[in-house]
């Protein structure tokens, strides 16, 4: 139930309404819904942001490829929802591991969620999606890399409990991903975004 003061301050709505509204949104928009709160954004972020997602989802994918594995990346446009949670958002990153249906437009079982923080990104990435997301019985691990400084927490999953999590910083710095078998040096992270 959503307190009375903060139901007037939002607008909430179950998932179903929610991909109704969509067919209204204006195409400059960048809509999600946690929870059942609906956001409505502008599209766009700055160009840092797009090359830290460009220089992780490229990593990741030749890591796939190398390796045989049979899991991919998706990334900033496409969706993660989960009706019972009344969620429907755009991670940076997705990593979902076995074959998509035919024509899917959304995953529920990601087995890695990644989000480039900003300013006005960070409360959400850090506290609402967060609440959400470590309630996805798939997801291993949940990093927050920020965008203007060489800084990455990870949280991570053993079993039911999420009891890993580490906070790296500085280039030298190397994050680890262990259920898909994955490290990435920050430097690697932030190429050509922050000089070495």
């Amino acid at each position: 139930m959503v307190p009375t003061d903060l139901a007037r301050q939002f607008e909430y709505m179950p998932l179903d309404d929610f991909e109704e509204l969509l067919l209204d949104k204006p195409m400059d928009q960048k809509w999600e819904l946690i929870g059942g709160r609906v956001i409505r954004g502008m599209i766009g972020a700055r160009w840092e942001h797009h090359f830290i997602v460009q220089n992780v989802n490229l990593a990741l994918s030749n890591h796939f490829r190398q390796r045989n594995m049979a899991c991919r990346t998706y990334v900033e446009t496409f969706w993660l929802k989960e009706r019972s949670m009344n969620l429907a958002v755009f991670p940076d990153v997705i990593v979902r591991c076995g074959a998509l249906p035919k024509g899917a437009t959304h995953v529920s079982d990601p087995v890695v969620l990644i989000e480039v923080l900003s300013k006005g990104t960070q409360a959400r990435d850090r506290h609402e999606k967060w609440t959400h997301y470590q309630k996805l019985p798939s997801l291993k691990h949940y990093v927050l890399i920020e965008r203007d400084e060489p800084y990455v927490d990870v949280f991570s999953r053993a079993g039911e409990t999420w009891s890993g999590f580490a906070a790296l910083q500085g280039l030298d710095a190397v994050m680890r991903l262990p259920a898909i078998d994955f490290e990435m040096l920050l430097a690697e992270i932030y190429r050509d975004v922050i000089a070495a």
